[in-house]
């Protein structure tokens, strides 16, 4: 048995088996033969190989169809029509047969040609179709050299991811019945995988460096989130001993679940709200389940991310409308589209940049993009005919963005009232505060918007200069530093000096610990993932008011972080 150690991520056990996820590069020699049984053997082995690869993507697809419905479900259509291309077929038989090359080596020919061919089109979805069809002749490719296929949305049951990173779109697809848990060598607590975990309601641990040369493929493996701690061959002893600590925690869950009807209110009559994170519409039965009463972060790239194209106005209004039908005239805050840093579409050609965190992304992408933007805008807009829609700019760092912004949110309020199409004439607009300089001059941004929502894991990594993903500067990395504190702080006065109303929905607003402190700033709002909801409540209903304000103070006259975390003990 040995035991690891990272960061804790997402609470929870989970005991299973390895599956090591990493995208290896491919090699092989450009071999050649002379023999024409050699050649009808090297393609029957394609043709198989080819066989293979359809049934594995019709399985896919009719998973993808149960769980995220028919238009996703239909991508797997075009993938197989690839597959299937005769012209291809016959290209690549031909180098087999008057080339003399090997399946394999011909096959990556005949895949890059193709690739090629379709990136120099004058149409640009065929040339979207470039990633999808590499993807394609990987997995053919792979096939035809035995090569087993890792497919997140295709686990075995009891599977424990462990990989250098997840990335969103890879924990987007992640088949939720039968991964237990996942393990990653880089990241913090405020990485989008982390994130995406505690959304998920999985364990996780993070940070945990060279694990992947550790680890075997199907070895037996226990992991504590709650702990950051990993066990690899585990003895019979220490898998009872957390099965029990598993099922302390189910038991643990339940006792919260009674708590899901009953106001956050304190124990001297403050009330503050509770809402939940979503990152898809199939997100938001957790959210109701675990007793929230609004939306306070949609975050629409997932739309973006989980498409292979750019997504219609149409498809993103039924996706919006499907949310704030739910919600049941309960607020659904919709963020516009937040791309760029680590969440990057295959479909949007963006630029490679040293400091992508630093760089062009979210909003400043939907300015320059100004038709990509207008098209989510009117979107969000016709999706306020259903209900209680509040728009949310994100990653806002000059006061000229949300004029721009909001300028083009009148154009698009025009343009639908030239076609009839009904809206809410007096939707709420806001700003998430997690750049420096929106929680500076946040008394100046409270003129131009009717609410703010703290983004604390960006804000948390501009006001630190410290990666938020990056486990060698962990340590330096926390939302319980003074001057975090400070900044929010400063941005709740700023709202309440104005009149307007802020929530929190960066990951602090789920920390069970911060409860208190959060409380007695005067946040109006806590939005969280939905597993953290029945935690941060229960810790509400147990605080008066005015002991959080008196906390408050004690808490913001500490000078180090360390000082911070041991008064908040």
């Amino acid at each position: 048995m040995m035991r690891l150690t990272g960061i804790g991520a997402s609470e929870g056990v989970a005991i299973g088996k390895v599956l090591i996820f990493h995208q290896e590069e491919l090699e092989f020699p450009k071999e050649k033969f002379l023999s024409s049984e050699t050649a009808e053997s090297e393609i029957i082995k394609l043709e198989e190989a080819m066989k293979k690869s359809k049934t594995q993507l019709i399985s896919i697809r009719e998973k993808v169809r149960a769980k995220l419905g028919d238009d996703k479900a239909d991508i797997f259509d075009g993938h197989i029509l690839l597959l299937e291309d005769e012209d291809l077929m016959d290209e690549i038989t031909a180098k087999i047969k008057e080339d003399g090359l090997k399946a394999p080596y011909a096959l990556k020919e005949g895949i890059d040609g193709y690739c090629e061919m379709l990136s120099q089109l004058d149409d640009p979805y065929l040339r979207e179709r470039v990633a999808d069809f590499q993807d394609i002749g990987t997995r053919w490719l792979k096939n035809l050299l035995n090569i087993k296929i890792k497919d997140l949305s295709n686990l075995e049951p009891n599977t424990i991811i462990v990989t250098n990173d997840l990335t969103p779109s890879d924990t987007a697809q992640l088949d939720l019945e039968n991964c237990k848990g996942f393990v990653t060598e880089v990241g913090g607590k405020t990485a989008h995988s982390a994130i995406m975990a505690r959304s998920l309601e999985i364990p996780a641990v993070v940070g945990t460096k060279s694990i992947i040369t550790t680890v075997k493929d199907g070895e037996d493996i226990i992991i504590d989130g709650d702990e950051g701690e990993i066990y690899l061959s585990p003895t019979p002893e220490l898998v009872k001993e957390f099965e029990v600590k598993r099922l302390e925690q189910i038991n643990a869950i339940e006792e919260l679940r009674k708590l899901k009807d009953l106001k956050p209110i304190t124990k001297d009559g403050h009330e503050v709200e509770i809402w939940g994170n979503i990152g898809k519409p199939e997100d938001v039965e957790a959210v109701i389940e675990s007793g929230a009463t609004g939306i306070g972060l949609y975050r629409t790239e997932f739309l973006f991310m989980n498409s292979d194209h750019m997504p219609t106005e149409e498809e993103q209004y039924r996706a919006y409308r499907a949310v704030v039908e739910k919600m049941n005239n309960n607020p659904v805050t919709i963020r516009t589209m937040d791309i760029g840093g680590d969440k990057e579409l295959p479909y949007l050609d963006l630029p490679k940049e040293l400091n992508p965190f630093l760089g062009y992304r979210a909003i400043r992408i939907s300015l320059v993009n100004k038709e990509m933007f207008k098209t989510q805008l009117r979107a969000i807009l016709r999706a306020s005919a259903y209900g209680t829609v509040k728009i949310m700019y994100p990653m806002i760092s000059s006061i000229k963005e949300v004029r721009l912004a909001n300028q083009i949110l009148e154009e698009c309020k025009a343009e639908l009232d030239a076609i009839g199409k009904r809206f809410d004439r007096n939707i709420k607009v806001g700003i998430m505060i997690e750049t420096p300089s929106s929680a500076i001059i946040a008394y100046k941004f409270a003129k131009e918007v009717d609410f703010f929502s703290i983004g604390t894991n960006d804000l948390t990594q501009y006001f630190l200069a410290v990666d938020r993903g990056n486990e060698m500067v962990s340590d330096l990395y926390s939302a319980f530093n003074p001057a975090v504190l400070e900044a929010i702080q400063k941005a709740i006065d700023a709202a309440h000096n104005q009149g307007i109303s802020i929530s929190m929905c960066g990951e602090f607003a789920g920390n069970k610990d911060a409860a208190e402190l959060l409380l007695g700033m005067g946040l109006d709002a806590f939005s969280m993932s939905a597993s953290s909801v029945l935690k941060v409540k229960n810790k509400i209903l147990e605080c008066n008011y005015t002991d959080a304000q008196k906390y408050r103070d004690l808490i913001l006259s500490k000078d180090t972080t360390e000082e911070v975390i041991e008064s908040l003990r």
